[in-house]
């Protein structure tokens, strides 16, 4: 990274370490930013393509049919964006079967970020968004993925830096705050997300994401945690009463732009462009959401009106619900659920793959695993319509 490279504009200070290389701090949070018709106009689209999720978040009949399908989808593109294969139908059979869909997979790391995100959305309930929350989020994340040199859960104490693999400081693309600028720039971060203030939240929200990603705290995972914040302020906020506005579908459609607007803030100071991208991000990703909702809900009410009939026993509904939640099945866990015997959980599930709904996958004898695959083809679709 060389000074050059930034402009008098820049959103920080550029500051040249004792060892010889130059870093970046990031100014105090709110920027002066002068809006524009064009901006306020995405706002407005941003804003209400929230509010007519929000809407739909407050009449679901079972909410939490939804919740975990949308957050396993974010799992999935938020950790491709930082290079992982894994894909939705690799996450949801490894926790199925408890078996890596292949010996190369990274799927563990994916089902890492379903538990972080489970962690702060229940910690929430005990704990205000904090950056001790972000280190508990952070070390869920990283469990069993990162070696001890990676620091799960702690903010980082020595220098990173963001560049094409193999590149040294010098030759970083980006490099944040030195680990002796850290913990303050970290806490006026802080404070500014707790702080009253007359911006418009989704603002604020993109600004907190630029902050984060600037500071970058940890020494692996930054972009993900930046990513699973806002989804705790969204949640925190009030402003979803379900985590079901994620972020991660449009910023890995359009990756190389999300980083070049990141970067383009740091360098030239361009927040209204940044702050653009951003709420097309959330107006996009809300009316995906709510196409998404309503398809998923069409299922699962077609589902149930095909077996609730008096010969449909109570139990067998209670699978068809499990199903949105995890769309790839075994008769013990299907034992487990309805807290039946085998016999009765195998009956149930063949029930399912008769009425169309479930289909076994070939070529296992034992350990048999059967799929819905009209739920995971809506789940993994790119445009729901």
């Amino acid at each position: 990274m060389q000074p050059q490279e930034f402009s008098e504009r820049r959103s920080g200070r550029l500051l040249k370490h004792e060892r010889g290389y130059w870093a970046f701090v990031p100014n105090l949070l709110p920027p002066d930013l002068s809006l524009t018709w064009e901006l306020a106009g995405e706002l407005s689209a941003a804003d209400r393509g929230v509010s007519e999720l929000a809407g739909i978040g407050r009449t679901l009949p079972n909410p939490y049919l939804l919740i975990r399908p949308f957050m396993h989808r974010e799992a999935v593109l938020s950790s491709r964006i930082e290079g992982t294969q894994a894909s939705l139908s690799d996450l949801y059979f490894f926790e199925a079967a408890s078996v890596l869909p292949s010996p190369q997979s990274d799927v563990r790391e994916v089902r890492n970020y379903v538990l972080a995100m489970e962690h702060g959305l229940q910690r929430l309930k005990d704990l205000p968004v904090s950056l001790r929350l972000l280190r508990e989020v952070h070390e869920k994340l990283m469990e069993g993925i990162a070696g001890d040199h990676l620091t799960p859960g702690e903010f980082r104490r020595s220098q990173n830096w963001i560049g094409p693999a193999g590149c040294t400081l010098n030759e970083a693309t980006f490099v944040p705050p030195p680990h002796e600028d850290l913990m303050s720039s970290l806490g006026e971060l802080e404070k500014f997300w707790h702080a009253p203030s007359p911006l418009p939240l989704l603002i604020r929200l993109a600004m907190i994401h630029y902050q984060f990603e600037a500071i970058h705290p940890f020494l692996d995972g930054n972009g993900r945690i930046g990513r699973l914040l806002l989804t705790l302020l969204l949640v925190s906020e009030n402003v979803l009463p379900q985590p079901m506005l994620y972020l991660s579908a449009f910023f890995e459609k359009n990756r190389d732009e999300y980083y070049r607007r990141l970067l383009a803030v740091s360098q030239d100071g361009q927040w209204t462009e940044w702050i653009s991208f951003f709420l097309r991000g959330v107006a996009e990703q809300s009316r995906d959401a709510v196409q998404r909702s309503e398809k998923l809900l069409g299922v699962w009410q077609r589902y149930r009106q095909q077996f609730q009939t008096v010969r449909s026993s109570a139990s067998l509904l209670k699978l068809i619900d499990q199903l949105f939640h995890l769309p790839y099945l075994t008769i013990s866990l299907a034992k487990s659920i309805l807290d039946v015997t085998f016999r009765s959980a195998s009956l149930n599930v063949e029930k399912l793959v008769a009425g169309g709904i479930l289909e076994e996958l070939p070529g296992r004898k034992y350990g048999r695993i059967f799929r819905a695959r009209e739920i995971l083809e809506l789940l993994d679709a790119i445009n729901p319509h």
